[in-house]
């Protein structure tokens, strides 16, 4: 740990401005998603391609996440920083996100030169994986490993803030144009990453040829990649039954309103959730949150998603989802942080690109919330089963 007993256990600065990294990197997504279907249709091809991209780019972020992350791990050790990463990834994926727009905008689509737009989309969805594994794996420098937790609430805190608003943002994104929103989300994402290198803490370049590399921790991340895939599933199913439910009770389609609130109240649950992982133990809150989560999907599956019961769900579910970061950081070596969290990511990439292959749009909330329970008892297994390698690790 690169904290030392001078320094306070949490750098609250530079966690801070890694959580509006954070921010910058859901706000660039949630633009990219908006505007998708209506780039592609007029630049000539079907919305539906849409759906095909994010697979594609989603089946790539499985290979790139884990191998950008493993990278910039190994950049520490010769130059001392993960930075040259991050800022080419950054200012790569910037360029490229203002390019998108101004394609469609000022170049015709004629047949020659048509397939220059999908390149770019996903260039510019790579270009993301080069730096996000080795930023947020920053976080095990700016905490100490008991608040991590904590520290990683306020990550949580501001993804999940931008990202409740991805269902009733839509229509004053739009309104913006193409042109305007792809540029201040890159701007945002600059400005970010700017600020972060700032007010990083120094960091002294190690001798190469005196470090030892140390060895790649397979099992742990095989476990990780296990753990990234069920939350991955379990979240998206949790969150389906919760809609599908909601408007079965209500008679209506749309409850993006409701959705809204939901969203807001599950990021700002993340802080008491930090707080209690912080005080029990991270593993503990995990499997805590996952108990309180099963149990909420059963209530609501045989008496409804009342508010009470909502509120239950949102409980649990904060601590598997804030708990997610740490659990990782904690579970893998410090030397291969990047490589851990790439492996995290991974599994998320793996579950997205297979969920719309498993899972088709016509089913039940009664299936996608017994697939959640039995998504969330895999990840509960793989918790049950790091205890015997952070046993290990903390010996070493």
């Amino acid at each position: 740990m690169n904290i030392s007993k001078s320094q306070p256990s949490i750098l609250w600065v530079q966690v801070l401005v890694l959580a509006g990294l954070q921010g910058a990197i859901t706000l660039t997504w949630l633009v990219y998603n908006v505007y998708l279907p209506q780039l592609l249709t007029q630049f000539g091809f079907p919305a539906s391609l849409a759906v095909g991209l994010l697979v594609v780019e989603n089946a790539l972020a499985v290979v790139l996440e884990p191998l950008m992350g493993g990278l910039s791990d190994q950049a520490i050790r010769w130059v001392g920083s993960r930075f040259p990463f991050i800022s080419a990834g950054v200012i790569l994926a910037s360029s490229l996100f203002i390019a998108i727009p101004c394609i469609v905008t000022f170049i015709p689509p004629t047949e020659v030169i048509k397939g220059i737009l999908p390149l770019v989309l996903i260039a510019w969805a790579l270009a993301m994986t080069v730096f996000r594994s080795p930023a947020i794996s920053l976080l095990g420098r700016y905490a100490i490993p008991k608040e991590l937790p904590l520290a990683a609430s306020f990550l949580t805190l501001a993804g999940g803030i931008i990202g409740a608003f991805r269902g009733i943002a839509n229509t004053f994104i739009l309104s913006l144009g193409p042109i305007f929103a792809f540029s201040i989300a890159s701007f945002v994402l600059l400005g970010a990453t700017f600020t972060l290198r700032f007010f990083n803490p120094p960091e002294t370049p190690a001798n190469p040829e005196n470090v030892e590399i140390p060895k790649i921790p397979i099992g742990k991340l095989g476990l990780i990649l296990l753990t990234g895939f069920s939350i991955a599933w379990g979240s998206r199913l949790l969150m389906d039954t919760i809609g599908k439910i909601l408007k079965t009770q209500l008679q209506t389609n749309d409850i993006s309103t409701i959705m809204l609130g939901i969203g807001v109240t599950l990021a700002f649950a993340a802080l008491p959730a930090g707080f209690l992982a912080v005080k029990i133990g991270n593993r503990q809150a995990m499997l805590a949150g996952i108990c309180t989560t099963i149990l909420s999907i059963i209530l609501m599956l045989n008496i409804g998603a009342h508010f009470l019961i909502i509120l239950l769900t949102l409980a649990g579910f904060s601590l598997i989802l804030n708990g997610a970061i740490p659990f990782t950081l904690e579970l893998i070596p410090q030397k291969w942080a990047g490589l851990g969290i790439g492996m995290y990511f991974s599994g998320f990439s793996l579950a997205m690109s297979l969920f719309g292959f498993v899972f088709p749009p016509g089913i039940t909330s009664v299936v996608t919330g017994i697939s959640s329970v039995f998504a969330f008892l895999l990840a509960s297994m793989c918790i049950i089963v790091s205890e015997k390698y952070i046993a290990i690790l903390n010996k070493k």
